[in-house]
């Protein structure tokens, strides 16, 4: 009985430690490509998508050789193609789709009775999790699962030829109809989930720095603020075959939400993102006036931003200065602050540790799991 007492508690002891066990990330054997990577993130689409023009029918009349008046054989018009979305895993970001969409016309009838061709549909691939807008901003479609499709305009019907007006009274009609015009109309198109973390500061604090250490991604790095105009996505891979996508936003600036600098623009970003990283440059005086500015703005344009998974990063600990700091920040915030050079790599290794522990957590969050909280 003791030594099945004893065994009991050293599984237990076992299975504690092994829950307690956080997956390590894989470093990168393949070096990166000299240069700056030009491919940003879109995540959000304006187009326009149109609708083919069915085909016209046709005016036709049969001569034979030994029948003058075989009557009418005017064929049909094809149809035009409609323009389709489709929710696949192929694609990641919404750079593939066009501002304009037109799909096909349908093929005009020929005599004896040749109806014309169909359109072929024009199908756009889209990311799942893909929210499609009306142009009042009305969410009308929400392509969750992979497979499913949205018909965003449908192409017109073929005209129908003089063959298809024969009556009892009329034998030899001498009209046919014009193939119908398709859809033409507007929509907004989103990604629900940009990336599991978000990073979050002013500019200069580093984010573009921090991402290229982290990952494979080779967004545009310069002593200028603003060097990031578009979301970039980096890769973190980890030993148990997970991978988090960390995004480098914009920088924010004070009152960005009444839309000053990059504005409601960047805000957006920020809500696709399911936990947010705020970076601090920890070389600047009074950086923890820096965090309350970011946790306002935030606030400010949607109270649930305050309400996701967050981790604070004092960032630049290798100046003098920096590192006297991230003990301060920790004083007058009361957080968990966690001090890393991206130039240099210090401490990166508790950084994505702390990262592959907030995605265990909350990788079953959907970002955008209700309409009203995240759209």
């Amino acid at each position: 009985m003791l030594n099945n007492l004893k065994n009991t508690i050293k599984l237990t002891q076992s299975v504690v430690k092994f829950s307690q066990k956080v997956a390590r990330p894989l470093p990168s054997k393949k070096p990166k490509a000299p240069g700056n990577a030009i491919q940003s993130f879109i995540d959000a689409r304006q187009l326009r998508v149109v609708g083919g023009q069915g085909g016209d029918g046709c005016i036709s009349f049969l001569h034979l050789w030994s029948n003058e008046n075989a009557g009418p054989d005017g064929g049909d018009g094809g149809h035009g193609g409609h323009v389709i979305f489709q929710a696949t895993s192929d694609v990641r970001d919404l750079s593939q789709v066009p501002t304009v969409a037109k799909a096909c016309n349908g093929e005009k009838g020929g005599n004896k009775d040749c109806n014309g061709k169909n359109a072929e549909h024009l199908l756009l691939k889209v990311p799942v999790g893909t929210v499609i807008k009306n142009s009042e901003g009305k969410v009308i479609g929400d392509l969750s699962k992979a497979g499913l499709m949205f018909v965003a305009a449908r192409g017109g019907a073929g005209g129908k030829g003089n063959h298809f007006f024969i009556t009892d009274i009329e034998q030899t009609p001498k009209i046919c109809e014009y193939g119908a015009m398709g859809e033409d109309t507007e929509y907004i198109i989103e990604i629900r989930s940009m990336a599991h973390v978000g990073l979050i500061g002013f500019p200069n604090a580093g984010k573009s720095t921090l991402l290229r250490a982290i990952s494979r991604a080779r967004p545009k790095v310069a002593p200028y603020p603003f060097t990031t105009l578009k979301p970039y996505l980096g890769i973190v891979e980890y030993e148990d075959y997970e991978q988090i996508a960390v995004a480098d936003l914009p920088g924010l600036i004070p009152d960005s939400h009444k839309n000053k600098g990059l504005g409601i623009q960047f805000l957006k970003h920020a809500e696709r993102c399911m936990a947010l990283l705020y970076v601090l440059d920890a070389s600047l005086d009074e950086p923890w006036t820096y965090l309350e500015t970011l946790q306002f703005e935030l606030a400010q344009f949607s109270a649930n931003l305050q309400e996701r998974p967050h981790l604070v990063l004092a960032n630049k600990i290798d100046l003098p200065e920096a590192r006297e700091n991230v003990q301060k920040i920790r004083d007058r915030t009361g957080l968990n602050v966690i001090g890393v050079s991206a130039k240099t790599g210090e401490n990166l290794g508790s950084l994505l540790r702390e990262l592959k522990i907030i995605y265990d957590r909350n990788k079953d969050m959907e970002v955008g799991e209700e309409e009203n909280k995240f759209l």
